[in-house]
């Protein structure tokens, strides 16, 4: 962790929803004025698209039928752990991007599904914000959870997080039904093992749960809506955190633990405005002290 150089990380499964979190830091960050330095998991992948369809090909053939990009054998753990650490130290390390589809990839005239050349971090950023798989991910090797000053987990119950799953690939990435339930099968082993003990490790973590019927994902013709669920908001150490202000501010909202607070889901957005923005406050306001005595 870094008083100069604070870093921030969402990590979530692939469908969980963690881009609803990172509009919501976009708009902290610019009504706050804060400069932070963007990280994009996927850019943290190991092979561009093409090369893991070969790969996962080949390791299908060898009977690994469990070939995923949760696991280690497919990330850079270790140059993602160096970021996080050089950017502690220093307020420095490089990144790339993942061109996800032809819009993102026309700037660069590359393809879809490649990767951009590795650069340098601009040189004068606030804080550094992590969006993906892997942001408080432990092995034997690498520990890239020790790093982040605010690590933040978005976890729905795993039939919705399915369903998610399932509409965006079908609707938006135009796979069919069985080649996503192929995918997430494949990834279960990776998912217990590298993703779900991530969420011990995070600060705070947002589990959305649907007040629906979700029992059968694979045949559910729509996501529930915000209005159809409720949010579930787990705070690792909750010392600090005024509860008495955020359920005045929350209508319907309660307390079911005394580190859990419960919100409508169409209120999720507006309760990580009112918890994270002091946390904002709070880093932008070290960091001034620690450069102040520089």
């Amino acid at each position: 962790m870094s008083e100069r150089h604070p870093i921030i990380a969402i990590t979530g499964s692939s469908g969980a929803g963690t881009s609803t979190v990172t509009r919501t830091f976009s708009n902290i960050f610019r009504r706050e004025g804060v400069k932070a330095g963007i990280v994009e998991g996927d850019s943290f992948h190991r092979y561009e698209r093409l090369e893991m369809k070969k790969r996962q090909a080949e390791a299908e053939r060898d009977g690994n039928k469990h070939f995923s990009h949760f696991g280690p054998d497919n990330n850079l753990f270790g140059e993602l752990e160096t970021l996080f650490r050089t950017y502690g130290e220093s307020g420095q390390g490089r990144i790339r991007k993942y061109l996800h589809n032809p819009e993102e990839a026309a700037p660069y005239q590359q393809d879809p599904g490649t990767f951009t050349a590795w650069e340098d971090l601009p040189p004068d950023t606030d804080m550094l914000f992590y969006e993906g798989l892997h942001g408080a991910v432990r092995t034997p090797e690498h520990d890239v959870a020790r790093y982040p000053d605010l690590l933040i987990g978005v976890v729905p119950v795993i039939n919705l997080e399915w369903i998610q799953k399932l509409w965006r690939d079908k609707h938006l990435r135009g796979y069919t039904q069985e080649a996503v339930t192929d995918t997430i099968l494949r990834r279960m082993p990776d998912y217990v093992h590298y993703i779900c003990p991530q969420f011990e490790h995070t600060h705070v973590n947002f589990q959305r749960v649907p007040v629906v019927d979700t029992s059968n994902p694979f045949i559910s013709r729509d996501i529930p809506s915000a209005d159809e669920s409720m949010v579930v908001i787990r705070f690792a150490k909750p010392k600090g955190i005024d509860f008495q202000y955020l359920l005045s501010m929350i209508d319907n909202s309660w307390m079911s633990r005394a580190n859990t607070i419960v919100v409508p889901g169409g209120k999720m957005e507006l309760a990580m405005q009112l918890i994270f923005t002091p946390f904002i406050w709070r880093m932008m306001e070290r960091r001034k002290r620690a450069l102040g005595m520089a």
